[in-house]
């Protein structure tokens, strides 16, 4: 089968990481699969290496010409998007986001959360990517029962995978190497943004180092299409208000992170939307405890292996436990969790509703 796997971005956002392993599956499986994206900031290749196995075609988009707004930049990434692509040669074309679901036009469509835009173009381009494609995938029940709720749509739901192995089996001199650099901390990936919760997160900390003033909050990551310059100001001004300091590593490695990963003392994920949580994921196949926002989506996805937050002060209280309390029990019901999905699994699961749909 002739697939077209499409995204937005070269940088490592999980719809991102998502697309990539996707591919790679799908041709171990002896699919033709070809990921089509936008290289953005001169990128003509991925943040981490491809299997040759899969074609590339990055897209070339020209960076801001000054004074565009985030709208207008949505809009020259679908245009330039759709003039590049024919979707005449394949036998499906499968969209990862909003933006490449309104350049391709006819498409099944992965819907990895809802989000609700202000921004009209943002808004239009959110819209069209659920009512226009003819077929859907969500990665978790929770977000396919919005779907239907919503806008009465049915799709098909097919969990992420987690590079299991390389999470859990890393090098112990990496290890070190971080722990010697930061000492002990607490971990986010996902960078500063309203969506994953940051300044919920600094809140916390500032109560969890009244017992814990060891601990180091270390953000990772937080490549993002969007501008929240303003939102990581009120960060930066409250950050100062609080009296902490956190490391803002900014983005890592593809190679350096899953050594960063599994050197943490915990792993906080209080995100306000998620479709799956594939950070968090990562964490627990690395053996970490692990921290998130009190979601039903979260709870679907990791039961009794993660510790859950409401609150700023239920975060910190649970952060504590985390770092105080070896869990070896909830440790190993998270490695059980993240070794059962498997990227292999999430293809066959694809594979099996392309056919469905011919």
């Amino acid at each position: 089968m002739r697939i077209a796997l499409l995204s937005y971005s070269t940088k490592p956002r999980g719809g991102v990481v998502h697309t990539l392993a996707l591919a790679e599956a799908l041709a171990a499986l002896g699919q033709d699969v070809t990921v089509w994206t936008l290289g953005r900031g001169g990128d003509s290749g991925f943040f981490r290496p491809v299997d040759p196995a899969v074609r590339l075609r990055i897209v070339p988009f020209p960076d801001d010409p000054g004074g565009e707004t985030v709208g207008e930049r949505i809009l020259r990434s679908i245009t330039t998007l759709r003039a590049a692509f024919d979707p005449t040669p394949y036998d499906i074309v499968h969209a990862q986001d909003c933006i490449s679901a309104n350049a391709v036009g006819r498409c099944v469509r992965t819907v990895h959360h809802l989000d609700h835009f202000t921004t009209p173009e943002l808004a239009a381009c959110h819209e069209r990517a659920i009512t226009d494609p003819y077929a859907h995938v969500c990665v978790s029940r929770s977000v396919a029962d919005e779907l239907t709720a919503g806008w009465g749509l049915k799709a098909e739901v097919i969990p992420n995978g987690v590079a299991y192995e390389r999470f859990a089996t890393t090098d112990p001199a990496a290890r070190a190497s971080w722990r010697s650099r930061l000492g002990p901390y607490v971990l986010t990936v996902g960078g500063i943004e309203p969506r994953k919760g940051s300044l919920d997160l600094l809140e916390a900390y500032a109560l969890l180092r009244t017992a814990h003033p060891e601990l180091s909050l270390v953000i990772a990551g937080g490549e993002t299409l969007f501008d929240y310059r303003d939102y990581r100001a009120r960060w930066e001004t409250r950050a100062a208000e609080l009296g902490v300091e956190p490391v803002v590593l900014g983005q890592v490695g593809d190679h350096e992170l899953p050594s960063l990963v599994a050197a943490a003392n915990a792993f906080a994920f209080p995100s306000t939307k998620e479709g799956f949580g594939l950070a968090a994921m990562e964490a627990l196949a690395a053996g970490v405890p692990l921290v998130v926002r009190e979601l039903p989506v979260l709870r679907e996805v990791f039961g009794s292996a993660a510790r859950f937050a409401a609150t700023s002060d239920d975060l910190a209280y649970a952060l504590g436990a985390a770092v105080s309390h070896d869990d070896p029990v909830r440790r190993a019901a998270g490695r059980e969790l993240a070794a059962r999905h498997t990227w292999s699994e999430a293809a066959g699961r694809h594979l099996a509703f392309y056919r469905s749909l011919r």
